[in-house]
């Protein structure tokens, strides 16, 4: 940089106490003119703040299960894609290291404003259940106890339980993709959604809102549709380009619930699913994807707060400790252990008889050269020739990676 010379010099010229009230006072006026920079916005630290209106991403992350270790992909089951395919949108080194795969989604929301009954797409989930023929992967992944994780300004999305034993509203996080159900032993796919986000005006900036909550309640509700004459079943594109505007519509509901005739500004409800001639969706065939978008204020809930209901889930979903898998990574770190073990002990027992042993006249006249451990026992604290400090750094990175990840 063309200015790094002058304020080398000028740092050398000073005193040490000169250079540190010139890198005080270099810091109080960047503290000065900090309003005219752009601000960096580190994700799930800074808070970011909305307009009415104001697009506001939903991603989806990997699904996860309490049967199985093993995390899913959103998309490696046939759910809605967006336009042009999903982009993964990981916003931190930490997400990577955790193992997120975070993702777009192709659900639109826009900051305090209500959705009812907004399609998403159609999509075939894939052959019936019958015996004898493997079930698809959606029916898989429910029998599995798989879970959706879906995330609104990098807040994850968590599920409500009413507690009828102690009459109190419990959380717990994520939503699962379906439900076995008890008499049938058939699996059903939550294909609708109440997103209920709650938002917190902000108290510093005129017409501006904080998202504070994000809870999610799936239903499984029977469209009977006619698919629209656009739609091809593979893609959920606006042709209009303007699909944000205005309701995006794929089908044509038979027997539309009330919130879905598009005539009652009515959100989703229990009673609306399971009133008297209804069927939950069966997860397989073609679906019918919906959801309702709720904003609610919440003036007494600050966004410092808002990841208070994690912390007290009171184990809604009761851990469950995999004996097996913790026996198996067990096993197989002791046999490896033990293999390297056995290496290095015969290494070590040949190289030590080989120096105990009494020299003939041959061997001490060729000076028989060191060999085994003792060509590089000297080395094992020398300091290495170059840059000592980049080891250092590179070793202390590598521990805290190896300790936070």
């Amino acid at each position: 940089h063309p200015l790094t010379a002058p304020c080398t010099a000028a740092a050398a010229a000073m005193g040490v106490r000169q250079l540190a009230a010139t890198v005080a006072a270099g810091g109080a006026a960047l503290l000065l003119t900090g309003r005219a920079a752009d601000a960096f916005y580190l994700p799930g630290v800074n808070p970011q703040s909305f307009s009415e209106g104001d697009p506001v991403k939903m991603k989806v992350n990997k699904m996860t299960s309490q049967k199985t270790l093993l995390p899913v992909d959103y998309y490696r089951l046939p759910f809605c894609q967006p336009e042009g395919g999903p982009k993964m949108d990981n916003e931190n080194l930490g997400e990577f290291l955790v193992g997120d795969r975070i993702e777009s989604s192709p659900y639109r929301l826009r900051m305090k404003q209500d959705m009812y009954c907004e399609q998403v797409c159609i999509t075939n989930l894939g052959r019936g259940e019958q015996k004898g023929v493997s079930p698809n992967k959606v029916v898989r992944a429910i029998r599995k106890s798989y879970h959706n994780n879906w995330i609104v300004d990098n807040l994850s999305a968590a599920s409500k339980i009413e507690d009828d034993t102690t009459i109190t509203t419990r959380y717990w996080q994520g939503f699962p993709v379906g439900f076995v159900a008890s008499d049938t032993q058939k699996a059903y796919v939550h294909n609708h959604v109440n997103l209920e986000i709650m938002y917190h005006p902000v108290e510093t900036e005129t017409d501006k809102y904080r998202v504070v909550r994000f809870t999610v309640e799936p239903f499984s509700v029977k469209h009977d549709f006619e698919p629209a004459e656009d739609d091809d079943d593979d893609t959920d594109q606006d042709e209009d380009g303007d699909g944000a505007d205005k309701p995006y519509k794929v089908a044509t509901i038979v027997n539309p619930i009330p919130s879905c005739n598009g005539r009652n500004s009515m959100h989703t409800n229990y009673d609306m699913v399971y009133a008297r001639g209804r069927e939950p969706q069966l997860a397989s065939g073609k679906v019918l994807f919906t959801y309702d978008v709720i904003w609610t204020e919440n003036s007494d809930l600050h966004w410092a707060s808002r990841w208070d209901i994690y912390l007290s889930m009171d184990d809604a979903i009761p851990a469950k400790v995999h004996w097996l898998s913790i026996a198996n990574s067990l096993v197989i770190v002791f046999v490896l252990s033990a293999m390297i073990a056995a290496i290095l002990v015969r290494n070590l027992r040949r190289d030590y008889a080989r120096y105990n042993k009494l020299a003939t006249d041959e061997e001490k006249a060729e000076d028989l050269e060191e060999f085994g451990w003792k060509l590089v026992h000297a080395d094992v604290f020398r300091p290495p020739g170059f840059s000592p400090m980049l080891l250092a750094v590179c070793c202390g990175t590598g521990a805290q990676l190896l300790c936070m990840a």
